[in-house]
Formats: C-alpha cells, sequence, structure tokens
C-alpha cells in the first residue's frame, strides 16, 4: 500500500475507505533515484508529485560560492513536493541522499481527489501546512538557537517522525545522514557540528555514528533543546 506511511503520519482528518483507496489509486507508478541523485530541478516545470516511500530525501538550495542549505529532510510517508500542484514548478530542487522509492501522483489526479472529497482535500492541505510548520521551526534553530541545540533539537525532530511510521527501536533509528549533511541542514560547518555532536556524546544524551542515532536520556535531550513536538501537529 503506496499510502500506507502517509496516513500513518496523517491521522487527522481521518478517510473514509472509499476515500483511502482514491488516494491509493491516484498513484500513475513509482520509481527509484540512487543516493544523491536530482529528482527535482528547481524552475523546472511540473505536472506531479512525490511521494517518499522508502529511503532519505532532501529539500535544498546552493549558493553561488557553493554553500549549500537543507531546507527539509524527508522520510517515508512524506510528500515532498505536494505544493508543486497549485505552484507548477519548485523555487528550490529536491535529492535523494539514500537510494529512494517513491510514487508519483498526477497533478490531474491531484486535482480529481480534492474536486472529490473535501476531506481529501483538508488533508492535503493540511500536510502542506505541517511541512510549513516544521520549516519555520528549522528557521528558529538557524536563527536563535545554539549550534549544540540545533543538533539536539533536529534528533528529537526526526526520531518522533521516525517512530511515528515505526522506524525506531527503542531509541534507536537509522538516520543515513553524514556530518556534512547535518552541517547544511543546521547551518553549522562540518568542523563545527563534529564538535557538537562530540559534546552532546559526552554529556551523556545522543550519540550519531555512522548513519545510527543512539538517544541515551530522552528527557535530558528533549530537556536540553527546549523540545516542544507540537509543530509536528501529531494529533
Amino acid at each position: 500500500m503506496f499510502t500506507r506511511n502517509f496516513l500513518q503520519t496523517h491521522r487527522v482528518p481521518k478517510l473514509s475507505d472509499s476515500e483511502s483507496a482514491s488516494l491509493e489509486a491516484a498513484v500513475i507508478r513509482t520509481a527509484e533515484f540512487r543516493a544523491k541523485q536530482i529528482i527535482v530541478r528547481q524552475q523546472v516545470p511540473l505536472t506531479q508529485c512525490t511521494l517518499l516511500l522508502e529511503g532519505f530525501i532532501e529539500r535544498y538550495k546552493d549558493t553561488p560560492e557553493g554553500r549549500r542549505q537543507i531546507l527539509a529532510i524527508h522520510v517515508p510517508g512524506d510528500f515532498v513536493d505536494l505544493h508543486s500542484y497549485p505552484l507548477k514548478r519548485l523555487e528550490h530542487s529536491v535529492a535523494a541522499l539514500t537510494p529512494v522509492k517513491v510514487a508519483l501522483f498526477p497533478h490531474a489526479a491531484i486535482r480529481a481527489l480534492t474536486e472529490q472529497s473535501a476531506t481529501l482535500t483538508e488533508l492535503l492541505w493540511r500536510s502542506t501546512l505541517i511541512d510549513a510548520a516544521i520549516n519555520r521551526e528549522w528557521i528558529v534553530s538557524i536563527g536563535a538557537r545554539s549550534a549544540a541545540v540545533r543538533l539536539a533539537h533536529l534528533f528529537c525532530e526526526m526520531f518522533l517522525r521516525l517512530e511515528r511510521v515505526g522506524m525506531t527501536e527503542g531509541t534507536r533509528f537509522a538516520l543515513p545522514l553524514t556530518q556534512i549533511d547535518l552541517a547544511d541542514a543546521t547551518g553549522l560547518t562540518p568542523v563545527h557540528a563534529n564538535r557538537m555532536l562530540r559534546q552532546l556524546r559526552e554529556q551523556g544524551l545522543v550519540e550519531f555514528r555512522q548513519g545510527q542515532v543512539e538517544i541515551r536520556d530522552w528527557p535530558a535531550l528533549r530537556g536540553f533543546a527546549e523540545f516542544d513536538p507540537g509543530y509536528l501537529f501529531f494529533d
């Protein structure tokens, strides 16, 4: 079932069986991409939306000087470019962080879903608003949180998002990113990110090693990050 993780993440509003079947039937095909492969290029016209089924995806922008800012990290169950339906293109790029599998929804099918059901319209709209809420929280991190707290906050967020779709074991989970990826997501240099990861480890909060995260003290990590999960809207 292509939409299982999406519906597991977005449980409100609840769909009827027929609405769930319509959402599932809107998938035109699946596709696979290798790690680091670009999936969507900025400003290129689009006619379909992408739902992540397996792996991890980044949304990002590169500066003329070659610096990358990761704008979002997507996990299975996320629409990575649902906003391309009304906009028809993106002002940023989307790429695979790992090998990924995606399901593709033609814009025409998205329109049909919204015309068919007010509940489906609300669900899709709500998912884009939650994406925006996560983006705002990332802006707060980069603009107002210390370096170690930025990383701690990101680990808290990714833990809860992956737990939601059954991709954690206790307080351990795979986060197959490099330290450069973490730096690009938190507005740090790789050297600074490495120092902050060591600080978090030495404080007994969390350890990140070879794409694996182990949260050693969840209450303490949440407290250190001043993490409030309300912006994820896991109602």
